[in-house]
């Protein structure tokens, strides 16, 4: 068993791990609550689902998949997100970019056998890298989406994306890595306009404007497509995104994700900043690197230093630290961070 796939295996049994597929402005997430029982739990097939949605990873292409652990700073100065993203080079990562409403056909490989029957549906969103889809059997939504096949989903007065809000259809995020499906309701007017915790979507037409594979925070290599995420217990940020007293362990678990499939670079730079601290380097004496994944770095390894000064209750290393932060992670918000993202 290859590295990545342990670590898939591990992570999938893991209710603390969070799962997303899709591109920037549509994204399927899937996420469990501790003790929540799965309906599927197949470490054979990498596929985990419960009654609100699920995950499989496709065994075939786990061995082409390039991960990328990186971590991203929060507007707020005692928190950061971290993920693994899973990438494939743009040529393989591709799919059909469908920019119409598009009928696929019965969902063969659905991940509950129960859904099989469900058809399939391209919302048309022209994701590079995932087609996003609904999946229904009611006959009454599949009218309506047979009527607009063809049309874009975001042309006035279309009446599918009525449909689908107050129908709520099963959402599934196809990559060629897997996919990720959702089974609760999607966040509107039955939900009073937030998305259910755990498995949720989001499909947001100003961001999908943009045309972005991935936010411009995170250090996808040049010629990379990330297809989907894997977002591991976050150490001090809780599933609803609420704080947590600092967990050193489940900091200290993704420290060796990112010695692993981090870029050398920004592992580089976070260990000249607890060199410098540990040798009693003045902050104004570091020198800032000229990359901004890197400054970054700089700003997440202060962070997490605080947080263990504070954890282990040392004084004298909590000032030091504080010290540098003024220099080098200003109390002030810039285009480096990233809104926090429950579970992740």
């Amino acid at each position: 068993m290859s590295e990545l796939e342990h670590l898939a295996r591990q992570h999938l049994a893991d209710w603390r791990t969070g799962w997303s597929m899709g591109s920037v402005g549509a994204i399927a997430e899937f996420h469990q609550d501790e003790g929540e029982t799965a309906v599927i739990d197949d470490g054979f097939s990498f596929a985990r689902a419960t009654r609100r949605g699920g995950i499989r990873l496709d065994r075939k292409r786990i061995g082409s998949i390039i991960p990328v652990a990186y971590e991203t700073l929060s507007p707020k100065r005692h928190r950061w997100s971290h993920a693994v993203a899973f990438c494939l080079p743009e040529q393989d990562a591709r799919r059909d970019a469908r920019s119409v409403l598009t009928e696929i056909g019965p969902d063969d490989n659905a991940i509950r056998g129960i859904d099989r029957t469900g058809i399939l549906f391209d919302m048309g969103l022209s994701l590079p890298q995932c087609d996003f889809c609904i999946r229904t059997s009611e006959p009454k939504l599949l009218a309506v989406l047979r009527a607009g096949l063809g049309g874009s989903l975001f042309e006035p007065d279309n009446p599918v994306m009525g449909a689908i809000l107050t129908s709520h259809p099963h959402r599934v995020a196809l990559t060629n890595i897997g996919r990720v499906e959702v089974y609760q309701k999607i966040g509107g007017p039955d939900t009073g306009g937030v998305s259910p915790s755990g498995p949720h979507t989001h499909v947001l037409p100003k961001l999908l404007r943009g045309r972005r594979t991935h936010s411009a925070n995170t250090p996808i290599p040049e010629g990379m497509m990330p297809l989907g995420a894997m977002h591991p217990g976050n150490p001090a940020i809780g599933p609803l995104g609420e704080d947590l007293p600092f967990d050193a362990g489940r900091h200290k678990a993704f420290q060796g994700l990112l010695a692993s499939f981090g870029r050398p670079d920004i592992v580089e730079a976070k260990q000249r900043v607890l060199r410098g601290i540990q040798d009693g380097l003045a902050p104004r004496d570091f020198v800032m690197p000229g990359d901004r994944f890197a400054r970054s770095a700089v700003r997440l390894a202060l962070r997490q230093q605080a947080r263990l000064a504070e954890e282990a209750g040392d004084a004298a290393l909590a000032r030091l630290v504080e010290a540098w932060r003024r220099q080098h992670d200003p109390d002030t918000r810039s285009d480096d961070e990233d809104d926090d993202a429950p579970g992740h």
